[in-house]
């Protein structure tokens, strides 16, 4: 049970560290809106990260190939709408994200679903977890299937939430240092690189699908 939970909280730890469109977010959210923004958006993150690491371990093999027979969809889909939320980010206003009062439960909502959003449209995130785990030796046997499962998954579950936490708690130390001026670029900054990546992630996805029949004319 313990070396279970232990080997999760590795693989929680291991697919939120590498900084993606989805730690860019919780950094331009922890800077314009506070640290609780930046913590729930990666809580967001962290909850769609254990549905995928119970996907993983229940059907390995299933999961898998049904993510490459629709890989090159689930990019394009995914990469719009990155790069949608990328956009949203762009034009963000900070001086209203500092002037909103603090308990807004309806923004930290948004936040929350803005990230499950990037995680669940991320196919890499599989790929990610599925190789963590193998990385980590999970073992599983009929009699304590159960068990090793859920204590797995919970080592998930708290290995994400401990980074995001560190994450969004070491970048709201530096908050109060930043003027509007420089959050304004931040914004600008955060919204260009996850637009990029959200692009990237669709132009992969479209050159998957129109590939074959570019070298069929060849």
């Amino acid at each position: 049970m313990l070396e279970s939970l232990i080997k999760g909280f590795i693989v929680g730890i291991g697919v939120s560290v590498p900084l993606g469109p989805l730690g860019v977010l919780c950094v331009q959210k922890t800077l314009g809106k506070g640290r609780n923004s930046g913590l729930i958006t990666g809580m967001g993150a962290a909850i769609s990260d254990t549905v995928f690491a119970a996907i993983a371990v229940m059907g390995l093999a299933y999961i898998q190939n049904l993510v490459n027979s629709y890989e090159s969809f689930v990019l394009m889909i995914g990469g719009l709408i990155v790069a949608l939320i990328g956009v949203k980010v762009f034009f963000t206003n900070p001086i209203k994200q500092i002037r909103r009062p603090k308990g807004s439960s309806k923004k930290h909502l948004t936040d929350f679903f803005s990230a499950v959003a990037m995680t669940i449209t991320n196919p890499g995130s599989v790929f990610l977890i599925l190789g963590m785990f193998a990385f980590v030796g999970l073992e599983i046997n009929a009699e304590s299937a159960g068990r090793i499962i859920s204590a797995t998954l919970g080592g998930v579950f708290l290995g994400a939430s401990f980074w995001w936490y560190i994450l969004s708690t070491s970048i709201n130390v530096f908050r109060n240092k930043f003027r509007l001026r420089q959050l304004f670029m931040i914004n600008r900054v955060s919204g260009i690189v996850i637009i990029a990546l959200g692009l990237i992630s669709f132009f992969d996805g479209l050159w998957h699908v129109i590939s074959p029949y570019l070298f069929s004319l060849i």
